[in-house]
């Protein structure tokens, strides 16, 4: 039988080269993919220059604080800060500041915060692509929400931190709730998504892109163009910016903070050629793929 070792060695060296080919196959492509959607995710979140807004921070000087065009939020009529653990800075200083009253949102901590100065209503619900219960806890459209509220018709503000709903949440907003938002302050989750840039697109329909911010959290890399998966952009309606679309304002402003001390800042993006970008791509892939299966195996 000794006539059969060559055959079974030659047989697990070509297996072995199979799945390794298969393999480098499968990643190539997942990164080609995924590398496409996220650059074409920067490029649609990239800020203009917008003449008649001054920025402003309301919140908190770290998370939980997002820069607003200061000079038109007064004329808000109602606003809505969606996602706020019992906690609503933002809302509290905007309401505080203007006198225009906030409806705070969250279904996951139901205590309600305290703010010292102006009108607040807190509900225990969620924001979602439809009406539904998911494990217990109920979700609502923004539409639905706000005709509740007896807010359809008004112009509205908007702060929205909600781990992920966001994307669809907006994406099947109707055109009678984006147009009645003047600005908008959204943290996004994720970054390789393809139905990302749909709704990339649509409020894109309806907003001018006036800052953006990387939340040093999750600064990671691995994801380039961007830092890391988690960011937040001001929105300004169309109706309402001045503004120079074919001007780059990407970059950071004197009034941002990072939302943690604990971790390095992380604003620009890591850049260098694309082996570069593969190479840190591969090490973020492989360290997914190694804690899956310590996990499995916990």
């Amino acid at each position: 039988m000794s006539w059969m070792k060559p055959r079974l060695v030659r047989l697990a060296v070509w297996t072995a080269a199979a799945f390794i080919v298969v393999g480098l196959a499968f990643a190539g492509s997942t990164y080609w993919r995924t590398r496409q959607i996220r650059q074409a995710l920067y490029d649609a979140f990239t800020p203009v220059h917008i003449r008649n807004c001054t920025l402003q921070r309301f919140g908190s000087d770290n998370d939980g604080g997002y820069l607003m065009c200061g000079n038109m939020i007064a004329a808000g009529e109602s606003g809505y800060s969606y996602g706020i653990n019992a906690q609503d800075d933002w809302g509290c200083e905007v309401t505080a500041a203007t006198g225009i009253p906030i409806h705070q949102y969250d279904c996951y901590n139901t205590t309600v915060p305290e703010c010292s100065r102006g009108p607040t209503r807190f509900h225990a619900e969620c924001v979602g692509p439809e009406r539904d219960v998911l494990a217990g806890k109920p979700f609502d459209t923004m539409a639905n929400q706000i005709q509740k509220n007896g807010d359809t018709g008004k112009r509205l503000i908007v702060k929205m931190d909600v781990e992920g709903s966001e994307w669809r949440s907006l994406a099947t907003a109707p055109d009678h709730v984006l147009e009645a938002i003047d600005q908008m302050a959204v943290e996004f989750h994720g970054v390789e998504e393809a139905h990302f840039l749909e709704t990339a697109a649509r409020l894109h329909q309806f907003f001018y892109v006036a800052h953006v911010h990387q939340n040093n959290f999750l600064c990671q890399q691995g994801y380039d163009p961007f830092p890391g998966q988690v960011f937040e952009v001001l929105f300004v309606s169309k109706r309402l910016a001045v503004a120079d679309p074919w001007v780059n304002a990407r970059g950071p402003s004197s009034l941002d903070a990072p939302n943690t001390f604990l971790a390095p800042d992380c604003q620009d993006s890591p850049g260098g050629h694309e082996l570069a970008r593969v190479g840190r791509w591969l090490r973020r892939y492989a360290t997914t793929a190694i804690d899956m299966v310590r996990w499995r195996l916990n």
